[in-house]
């Protein structure tokens, strides 16, 4: 059998572990820079991979796919006038992924982008650590499918 040569990280304990088999990749998009900046940091400071990233409906939805993400973090403002119809073709390109959507306000939108296809939100006004927790409580949720 050929030796392994896929990097590996070491948990508390010492146990290796295959980098590539447990680590979230994630898929962002987000029209503001500084934005799409800040959470790639506060996920790369959490150990999840960004995968990729669009600053635009168009192309989140041609690159998304490709990025083979386990989770898609998408800004609700990015979505075009049916956000229904664009969570479902986004669902049909990316079947295994899961979909959050980051509202700036919550007001009704939340339940809206639950209506719309997604599986969680966040709010954009949550402090960093609990923007981190709840991926990782999603990435969580993917790995016990």
């Amino acid at each position: 059998m050929a030796e392994d040569k896929t990097p590996q990280s070491s948990d508390a304990a010492g146990e290796y572990l295959l980098y590539a088999k447990y680590m979230t990749s994630v898929y962002l998009a987000d029209a503001s820079p500084d934005e799409l900046s800040a959470l790639r940091l506060l996920l790369e400071d959490n150990k999840i991979e960004v995968a990729g990233e669009a600053r635009d409906w168009s192309t989140a939805l041609a690159q998304a796919p490709d990025s083979n993400s386990d989770i898609l973090l998408i800004d609700w403002s990015l979505l075009p006038q049916s956000p229904t119809e664009a969570l479902g073709k986004l669902r049909k390109a990316c079947p295994a992924a899961l979909v959050i959507v980051l509202i700036s306000h919550l007001d009704a939108r939340h339940q809206a982008a639950l209506s719309a296809g997604a599986d969680a939100f966040i709010s954009k006004g949550e402090l960093p650590e609990r923007i981190a927790e709840h991926i990782r409580d999603a990435a969580v949720s993917i790995g016990s499918k």
